[in-house]
C-alpha cells in the first residue's frame, strides 16, 4: 500500500478494491448436504443452529481511550425450528450498547433484548433474544453496536516465546507449543496485569520506533471474542468485510483479500473473499510502511525495521511460495504479505491469511526466520484452507503444516538441512516427553478438552512433532513421497475452505491408498489416542553430515576430552562456522548431560 498521505484512492495490501460477501453459507459446497459441526466446549455460542453467511465490522480506532467502537453486522440463516436465542462468544472487555434485527421482508429493524453472562475465564456469552418471526431458512441481519477496550484482563495460560535455557524454545513458529503463565505491563501502564490475548494497545515507547502508538489483535485460539462478538469456533467459517476509521498518519492492515484507503474519510476498507474462522481475523494499526518483495508478496514494518526486513527476506518469499505450489497446488489466498510487530507480540508468528504476523526479534536469525515464514506459508494450505473443526484435533493444522514446511525446505534447501531442523525438534519432543511422562494425556494427538479450559493450553510439541511423525508415517505407507504429495493436493481440493475432523482426512487417505489398511501393524487409533512417544519417526540419515558433528562434540566435552575430539567432531573454534540449528542441537545435547562436570568445557 502507498502511505496514507498519498492519493485518496491509493490501494492497500492487495491492489484491489473490496468486494461484497458471498451469498451462500461460507465454507459449505452448495451441492453437498450440511453436516452438523462437532461440539466445541470452548465456545458458548449456539453456532450449530445458524449458518453464518457473512459479517461486517465498522470500527473507529481511538488510541487515547485504547478503544475500538462501532458496530458488527451478522448475516445469518436460522437452521433449527423454534430457536429463540442467538448466543455469541464475547468477553468482559466488550461493552454492548444495542442489538437490532432485520429479517427478509421486514420493514424496520427491531430492537432486541440482550444480556452478557459468564462463561469461562477466557470469555463470556452474549445472549440475544430473537423475534418470534424468525423462521428456518429466512435470512436475518443482526446489528450489534459495541466497544472493545483494553480490559479487564484475566489470568490464563498463554502461548508465549522466551529466550529460555532450553535453546529449542526459540525454534520456529512451533515455539507456540511452549505454554507459560506470565504477567505483563500492557498499554504502557505502571500496573502489571496478567497476560491475556485480546487487543494489545502499545504506547509509543513500547514500539520499535518509539514514536507512535500501535495496536494489534491476536485471535488464536479463542481470543477474538474480545475483538468482536462471534461464533468463536474453528468449525465455523465465513467471509467478512470491514471499515476501520483511524487518525491521520495511521496505517491499518487486516488479514483480508482486498483493501483500499480513502484519505478524505480516513477509512481503510477490507474484504476477505474466502471463508475463514474467527480466530484468523486479524488487525494491526500504527506507523507502518511497506516494500514489495515479489509479484504477490509485500513486507510491512515500522520504518526503523523495514530495511532490515527487506534485506533478510529478499526474494525468498516467492521462492518458498513456488516450491509450496509445486507440492500442494495453487496458493489460494492471492496475497502473501508479512508484517513485523514489536517484541510484545506474544507469538513467534501467526498464519493470518494474506498477512502473516511475525515478531520483529526473529530478524536476528536468518535460519529461524526462514523456518518461521515457511511454516506459516504451509498453513495457507493446512490450517487456513482446510481447518481442524475441533481444537481437540489441532494436529490436523500443526502436524500437517510441519510436514508441509519440511517438504518445502527439502525442495528449496535440500534434505540435509531439513533433517537437521527435524532432529532439533524431535530431540525437543523427547525432552518434553521425559518431563510429562509416557502416560500423560497431553501427549495424545486427539485430546479431550474439558469445559472451562482454554484450548491454547493444549498446544505442545506433540501437536507439532508427533503430528508430523504421524503424517510422515502415512507417507511411508504410500511407498513414494511424490504420491503422498498428490494425495495432499487432493485433500486440499476436496475440503478447501471447510473445517474437517481426523476421520475426513483418514477416510480420504484410505480411499486413495486402500492397500495401506492391509499393512501389518497399522493402527490409526493408537496414533490418535495413544499416549507417549510417536510409534514411528522418519529417517533423518540424510542429515548425518550436519547432525553428527554436534553430537560428537557434545560427547567429547562431556567425556572430558575437550578439543581433542577426533573423528568427525568439530573443534571448539569450528562452532563459528556452524549453522544456527547445529549450535542449538549441540547446546540441547549438552543440557541432556546437566549438571556438567566441573571444568567443562576443557581445552588444551
Amino acid at each position: 500500500m502507498s502511505a496514507p498521505t498519498s492519493s485518496p484512492a491509493s490501494l492497500c495490501c492487495c491492489r484491489k478494491s473490496p468486494s461484497t460477501g458471498s451469498g451462500h453459507c461460507a465454507g459449505e459446497p452448495t451441492s453437498s448436504p450440511r453436516r452438523r459441526p462437532p461440539a466445541d466446549v470452548a465456545s458458548a455460542a449456539n453456532f450449530a443452529d445458524f449458518c453464518l453467511r457473512h459479517f461486517h465490522l465498522d470500527l473507529r480506532v481511538n488510541f487515547a481511550l485504547k478503544e475500538m467502537s462501532g458496530w458488527l453486522v451478522l448475516d445469518l440463516l436460522p437452521l433449527v425450528a423454534g430457536v429463540r436465542t442467538l448466543v455469541l462468544d464475547a468477553h468482559p472487555s466488550l461493552t454492548v450498547h444495542a442489538v437490532d434485527c432485520k429479517t427478509s421482508g421486514g420493514r424496520e429493524p427491531a430492537s432486541l433484548a440482550f444480556r452478557l453472562e459468564p462463561f469461562a475465564d477466557f470469555g463470556s456469552a452474549l445472549k440475544i433474544d430473537l423475534p418470534e418471526l424468525v423462521m428456518v431458512g429466512v435470512h436475518m441481519q443482526i446489528t450489534i453496536r459495541y466497544a472493545a477496550t483494553d480490559g479487564p484482563a484475566v489470568r490464563t495460560r498463554v502461548k508465549h516465546t522466551h529466550t529460555c535455557a532450553c535453546a529449542h524454545a526459540l525454534m520456529s513458529a512451533q515455539t507456540r507449543s511452549h505454554t507459560h503463565t506470565h504477567t505483563h505491563t500492557r498499554g504502557g501502564g505502571t500496573n502489571a496485569v496478567p497476560c491475556v490475548f485480546q487487543m494489545w494497545w502499545l504506547d509509543a515507547e513500547l514500539t520499535c520506533g518509539q514514536d507512535r502508538p500501535l495496536v494489534f489483535t491476536q485471535g488464536h485460539s479463542v481470543s477474538n471474542r474480545s475483538f468482536f462478538p462471534c461464533f468463536d469456533s474453528p468449525a465455523v467459517k465465513s467471509t467478512y468485510t470491514a471499515a476501520i476509521r483511524v487518525p491521520d498518519d495511521v496505517t491499518v492492515l487486516m488479514s483480508a483479500s482486498r483493501s483500499c484507503y480513502s484519505k478524505a474519510e480516513r477509512v481503510f476498507r477490507f474484504s476477505m473473499d474466502e471463508p475463514v474462522p474467527a480466530y484468523l481475523v486479524a488487525l494491526v494499526a500504527g506507523n507502518l510502511r511497506h516494500a514489495d518483495l515479489g509479484p504477490r508478496s509485500r513486507v510491512w514494518a515500522e520504518p526503523c525495521l523495514l530495511p532490515c526486513a527487506v534485506q533478510k527476506l529478499g526474494g525468498s518469499v516467492e521462492r518458498w511460495l513456488s516450491a509450496a505450489e509445486g507440492l500442494f497446488g495453487r496458493y489460494l489466498w492471492g496475497r502473501c504479505d508479512l508484517v513485523f510487530l514489536p517484541p510484545s507480540f506474544p507469538m513467534v508468528a501467526m498464519e493470518n491469511p494474506c498477512l502473516t504476523f511475525i515478531v520483529a526479534s526473529i530478524l536476528e536469525s536468518g535460519e529461524l526466520l526462514l523456518i518461521d515464514v515457511v511454516h506459516e506459508i504451509a498453513h495457507a494450505w493446512f490450517g487456513n484452507a482446510v481447518t481442524n473443526a475441533s481444537w481437540e484435533e489441532m494436529w490436523l493444522s500443526e502436524g500437517l503444516a510441519t510436514y508441509a514446511q519440511r517438504r518445502i525446505t527439502a525442495q528449496a534447501y535440500g534434505a540435509a538441512f531439513t533433517c537437521l531442523e527435524s532432529a532439533v525438534r524431535l530431540d525437543a519432543l523427547r525432552r518434553q516427553l521425559s518431563l510429562v511422562g509416557d502416560g500423560s494425556p497431553v501427549t495424545r494427538l486427539q485430546v479431550q478438552l474439558e469445559p472451562g479450559v482454554n484450548p491454547s493450553t493444549l498446544i505442545n510439541l506433540f501437536t507439532y512433532e508427533k503430528g508430523f511423525c504421524f503424517v510422515s508415517y502415512l507417507s511411508s505407507l504410500c511407498g513414494d513421497v511424490g504420491r503422498f504429495d498428490g494425495f495432499l493436493r487432493d485433500y486440499i481440493s476436496e475440503f478447501k475452505f471447510q473445517s474437517v475432523v481426523a476421520r475426513d482426512f483418514l477416510d480420504l487417505f484410505l480411499a486413495t491408498f486402500p492397500q495401506a489398511a492391509q499393512t501389518e501393524g497399522v493402527d490409526f487409533q493408537l496414533w490418535l489416542t495413544g499416549c507417549g512417544a510417536p510409534p514411528y519417526q522418519p529417517d533423518l540419515s540424510a542429515g548425518a553430515a550436519l547432525i553428527q558433528p554436534a553430537r560428537d562434540l557434545c560427547r567429547a566435552w562431556t567425556e572430558g576430552r575437550g578439543a581433542d575430539t577426533g573423528g568427525s567432531a568439530a573443534a571448539v573454534s569450528d562452532l563459528a562456522g556452524w549453522s544456527t540449528f547445529q549450535v542449538v542441537l549441540f547446546l540441547d545435547c549438552m543440557l541432556d548431560h546437566a549438571p556438567l562436570p566441573h571444568g567443562t568445557p576443557r581445552q588444551r
